[in-house]
């Protein structure tokens, strides 16, 4: 199978997401796959698909720093962004993909690990979707459904700014951001961190393409993008930038309090599960869950798969037993994928809004 490798270089930082985005989009049942790789030109904060943005986000600091706020269509948590990370973007027709989100976590990343091994970084998978080298991070991955495209993002860390990134967050206070800062020094590695000198990107490329050929199974071939393609990523710059996108989250948050009434209370909690973390806004009424809103920085495939979910338990009662079984049947009955989130997670993080830790 062919693997069609667009190399785009170094780009606007709102291009280095709308390449992916618009690509995808034109993928349709017989399409070959895609890969691409691409580094922004400037720094930006890219948030996940279901993360609520005035939660995460220190949105004055980004003003401040002139640094631009853009919401994926991928899972995942926010994360500061710059020329230092060389993203890959894996973009399959559906049908030529592994089924199972679970499933395309492995397959993806073994190119990646197999690249920094022979460059001399000791890399491995770690479950649900991280690679680590000696117990530190070097990279996340996150997978997405886009029209009718399968995507898997990862990147190859050269170097990260630790100290923007913990300024970008939100936190409760500067000893928190301190304690953040340090904990990502301790916990992250990069290229620049594990090697005496980072590798030119062109010997990278070269190598990683090779293990994508004999890993995936493919034949890559450097290409340029199509003119369909490019029209796709100029709509896809307008759709990343649209005010209506950026703050879907907080939209959906302001309509669920307008339904609130005499003897109904909008309450919050979060809980961390092996995907990521599971916020919940949460009315409760009578015993049983009345509106739900579901976010957090996990994988959620399909795209509206969260929202379908948080509306098929509605009505259900306010028991760690009732939410856990009515939330792992609605995922089997709805085809959504949270790879590391179980019905038990989405129970745990509501009874903790509704004041009764499981």
């Amino acid at each position: 199978m062919k693997l069609r490798v667009i190399d785009f270089g170094v780009v606007s930082a709102l291009r280095s997401q709308a390449v992916y985005h618009g690509i995808a989009e034109t993928i349709t049942e017989t399409s070959d796959p895609v890969l691409i790789m691409v580094s922004p030109e400037t720094p930006y904060v890219c948030v996940g698909m279901h993360q609520e943005i005035a939660k995460e986000v220190d949105m004055d600091f980004c003003k401040s720093a002139n640094l631009p706020v853009y919401r994926r269509h991928v899972g995942g948590g926010a994360v500061y962004l710059d020329e230092n990370q060389w993203f890959t973007h894996f973009i399959y027709p559906r049908k030529k993909a592994p089924e199972f989100a679970s499933n395309l976590y492995p397959m993806f990343i073994e190119p990646v690990v197999r690249t920094y091994n022979q460059l001399g970084v000791e890399a491995g998978y770690r479950p649900v979707n991280d690679i680590q080298v000696n117990g530190r991070k070097i990279g996340g991955t996150g997978a997405a459904s886009i029209g009718d495209a399968t995507v898997m993002v990862g990147s190859f860390m050269y170097d990260f700014d630790t100290e923007t990134m913990a300024r970008c967050l939100k936190v409760p206070s500067e000893k928190f951001r301190d304690k953040l800062r340090q904990t990502l020094d301790d916990y992250m590695t990069t290229m620049a961190k594990e090697l005496p000198e980072p590798p030119p990107r062109g010997k990278l490329k070269e190598l990683f393409l090779a293990n994508c050929a004999d890993v995936l199974g493919v034949d890559p071939v450097e290409v340029q993008p199509t003119e369909a393609e490019i029209a796709a990523i100029d709509q896809a710059e307008k759709d990343l930038t649209d005010p209506e996108w950026t703050n879907i989250q907080g939209r959906k948050l302001v309509a669920l309090g307008v339904k609130i009434s005499e003897g109904m209370h909008l309450t919050e909690s979060m809980h961390k599960a092996p995907g990521g973390l599971v916020r919940v806004h949460l009315l409760g009424l009578d015993g049983k869950v009345t509106e739900l809103m579901i976010s957090g920085d996990f994988t959620c495939l399909p795209p509206d798969g969260v929202d379908r979910l948080a509306a098929e338990l509605h009505g259900v009662a306010l028991s760690q037993d009732a939410l856990a079984t009515a939330a792992d049947e609605a995922m089997k009955k709805l085809h959504v994928e949270m790879p590391g989130v179980t019905g038990a997670d989405i129970a745990t993080a509501v009874m903790a809004a509704a004041g009764q830790p499981a």
